[in-house]
């Protein structure tokens, strides 16, 4: 059978900066997983032309929550053609009964252990509506084809993974409940096995938290070293704390870790319990940058703790402790997550139009200010803190890598710099007091540069 496995856009109209893009891992494990008597072919819409009129047997659909209104339009011009679609991702595995509104099967969490399945349930007639392995082996090595990444992608690293889920349960996150709170380890001589036949030198790992498990990311730290690699990923700042970790994290290999600050305000840190306050914060910050590693800190505005000092007090708060960069988002309450049930509980929620839950654009009632405000409390500390000033300022503190430092503000800087438009549209378009969800479409518009889904 031909099997066309696509990732879509979330625009039918633009492509995102391809820069910015981080390469996908799921669609190749997919291809991997599928045996070789039938023929693969994958298509990332955000950097590829998706024909509708493919000549294919199955089409397998894998999505986020801010692209799944695009997925299932595919989804629906597929299935139109008489093809046999199969939905995945994080999205259709939280809102299974709506994806199969648009798809003939969903498969709801991971792909290992149902994908053959579904392959022969097919050949044989008999496909079921919903597939799920709760804990699938992960011990097997699957065989990637790293050749198909795009040019000119995310720095060109290739997606690399040694664990999947989080024993964090944070509210505004689904990570524990598709993965589990458990933490589920990938055989490091598999990653060993996926760097060699890549025949590449720099990778992401794609892990929600590379050091969740210690002794694990101490046995992959130690086995990276020899080969001589570079590589990004994303930890809890916790890494700090343990010294050791630390050194063999900068020794393998480590140029930057994306680390979830989330809210650098006292009440908001007790509230989640990674720290004890922001003094521990500063202090493990300083040891990072210390060791030479890039901070690309997650910055989230909305929690009911947030007024309006809150933007002011964070931007210093990033510029006073030389943040490397910085992820400016707002709270967006995803299906699946404790603050999505309850916001609509209480019923904050402006909408349920999925293409506005993106972490840019404001889709609920925030306790302490109207949503317009946190939309332009979000964008100013966006562009104060790429501004010249302040990446100058920062820069003291990123001397043991300053030329990653300097390429990379730049890149962010001429990113956001779009956002002083959006500030002159809502100046001149939208009073402070009369957001309502017709004014979502200005939002959206303006802060992503794009227009609604076709």
């Amino acid at each position: 059978m031909k099997i066309l496995l696509i990732s879509p856009k979330r625009d039918y109209h633009l492509f995102t900066n391809r820069g910015i893009l981080i390469p996908q891992l799921s669609l190749l494990i997919i291809k991997g997983l599928t045996p070789a008597k039938h023929e693969v072919k994958i298509v990332e819409e955000e950097h590829m032309q998706l024909n509708l009129d493919e000549q294919c047997d199955i089409v397998g659909i894998s999505c986020m929550t801010s692209n799944a209104y695009r997925g299932y339009r595919i989804a629906d011009a597929f299935r139109e053609r008489n093809k046999i679609v199969v939905m995945g991702g994080v999205h259709p595995s939280i809102l299974p009964e709506e994806a199969l509104q648009h798809a003939d099967a969903v498969v709801v969490g991971e792909a290992e252990g149902v994908w053959e399945t579904i392959l022969e349930d097919i050949e044989s007639n008999n496909l079921q509506r919903i597939y799920n392995e709760p804990d699938p082996d992960l011990n097997r090595h699957i065989l990637k084809d790293f050749s198909i990444l795009p040019k000119k992608r995310f720095y060109n690293l290739v997606p690399l993974q040694t664990k999947r889920g989080c024993p964090y349960n944070c509210d505004f996150c689904c990570v524990s409940k598709l993965f589990g709170k458990k933490i589920k380890e990938i055989p490091i001589n598999n990653v060993v096995k996926d760097i060699r036949l890549s025949g590449s030198r720099n990778f992401i790992f794609l892990d929600d938290n590379i050091i969740a498990d210690r002794a694990h990311a101490k046995n992959l730290f130690k086995t990276l070293i020899p080969l001589k690699i570079k590589w990004v990923g994303q930890s809890s700042i916790a890494i700090a704390q343990e010294d050791e970790i630390l050194k063999l994290a900068k020794k393998s290999g480590c140029r930057a870790l994306f680390i979830g600050l989330e809210s650098v305000m006292d009440t908001s840190i007790k509230k989640y319990k990674k720290l004890s306050s922001p003094e521990e914060i500063r202090n493990n910050i300083r040891k990072i940058l210390k060791m030479g590693i890039i901070i690309h800190a997650s910055i989230i505005f909305g929690f009911d703790e947030d007024t309006q000092k809150t933007f002011d007090e964070t931007l210093n708060f990033l510029i006073r402790n030389r943040i490397s960069i910085a992820a400016i988002n707002v709270l967006t309450p995803y299906p699946g997550t404790q603050v999505y049930k309850k916001f609509r509980k209480q019923g904050k929620l402006l909408h349920e139009n999925w293409g506005y839950y993106d972490h840019h654009t404001v889709v609920f009632q925030p306790k302490n200010m109207t949503p317009l405000e946190l939309q332009i409390g979000k964008i100013n500390v966006r562009n104060n803190f790429s501004s010249i000033p302040s990446i100058i300022m920062r820069f003291i503190g990123n001397l043991r890598m300053p030329v990653l430092y300097l390429i990379t503000n730049l890149k962010y800087r001429k990113y956001v710099l779009k956002d002083r438009l959006i500030l002159q549209q809502f100046k001149s378009g939208i009073q402070q007091n009369s957001m309502d969800v017709k004014n979502l479409d200005i939002l959206f518009a303006a802060n992503n540069n794009t227009t609604r889904l076709e």
